[in-house]
């Protein structure tokens, strides 16, 4: 099944810590959450302890989370990172504000992986929920069954989808969640 998002949905949702607004696209209560932000000034993150995050830069340069034991470096765009929630991290903007497309997921109860198609590029889509995010310009999804076209924000939630996905045009984040057996 493949259900169209639709940008003026999305959910704002202040920091834990008061520092700035998140656009959820997609989630599932306190379970998992697909969303974009902007950092517009260094600060510290919210603490999401039991959580695993995972983070991509989609617009400006220069993002750094600096940790206790060292850099997590974010500051080329569509390179994803991981890292734990319960992390102590405190942002640093090299060269001015950026944005993000974050996908946390309880890891007690999901696991979570983020992927940044480009044209020509495929992913296998197997069991669970799939956020595929247009985030500029227009992009192309395809499957063996169909081609699907994004704007800028725009996004599908897939499930229950076996297969194939391939960029044809653009570039596509594509998030994936899978429930874990307890």
């Amino acid at each position: 099944m493949i259900t169209p998002l639709d940008s003026d949905r999305y959910q704002r949702t202040p920091w834990k810590n008061g520092g700035g607004v998140t656009t959820d696209i997609a989630f599932d209560g306190d379970v998992w959450r697909f969303s974009r932000t902007p950092i517009t000034a260094a600060g510290p993150f919210s603490d999401y302890s039991g959580f695993d995050r995972l983070q991509v830069l989609v617009a400006g340069s220069g993002l750094v989370l600096q940790t206790p034991t060292g850099e997590i470096d974010v500051r080329r765009p569509f390179r994803p990172v991981r890292f734990a929630g319960e992390t102590p991290i405190v942002s640093r903007l090299e060269a001015g504000p950026v944005e993000v497309v974050n996908l946390m997921g309880d890891r007690g109860k999901v696991r979570i992986n983020l992927t940044v198609l480009e044209a020509g590029r495929t992913q296998h889509l197997g069991p669970g929920i799939h956020i595929a995010y247009c985030p500029g310009g227009r992009a192309i999804l395809q499957f063996a069954d169909g081609t699907h076209e994004l704007q800028a924000d725009g996004g599908l939630r897939i499930e229950d989808i076996d297969g194939v996905a391939g960029c044809s045009a653009g570039l596509i984040v594509l998030g994936s969640v899978l429930c874990v057996s307890q």
